[in-house]
């Protein structure tokens, strides 16, 4: 019998100084029913992941304050975790796979809420296998 994906079981982080545009984000994550976590910049995400290691999924923003926007973000999660999927978002810039890290996903703002969700099942389909 083939073991069903339970997403709950795996946890989204959304990165992203906006607030309202987070708080969508979030809402978005937890209806296709993720476990979903939340950060306004870098640090903040950093000290979650280090807490939560059911995380397996960065869903960053690029523009953002404190230390590090979210390119280098995602490459240092990409570093220190690499199990974790990165989707990376810009409302202002165009990122291409050579900016990204490995198997990065990027999605322009206004993003799809259809396409984020079919990435984040996608994501979770590979976790499984």
């Amino acid at each position: 019998m083939a073991q069903s994906f339970d997403p709950a079981r795996y946890a989204v982080l959304v990165v992203e100084d906006d607030a309202l545009v987070r708080f969508g984000a979030v809402d978005l994550c937890e209806e296709a029913g993720f476990t979903t976590y939340e950060a306004r910049n870098a640090e903040q995400a950093i000290r979650l992941l280090e807490r939560h290691s059911e995380i397996r999924v960065l869903f960053t923003d690029v523009e953002m304050p404190g230390s590090m926007d979210g390119l280098k973000l995602a490459r240092a999660v990409r570093d220190r975790w690499p199990p974790v999927s990165i989707i990376v978002t810009s409302g202002r810039m165009q990122v291409g796979k050579e900016d990204l890290p490995e198997n990065g996903l990027f999605f322009s703002k206004p993003y799809p809420p259809r396409g984020i969700i079919k990435a984040l099942n996608d994501i979770a389909a590979q976790i499984m296998n």
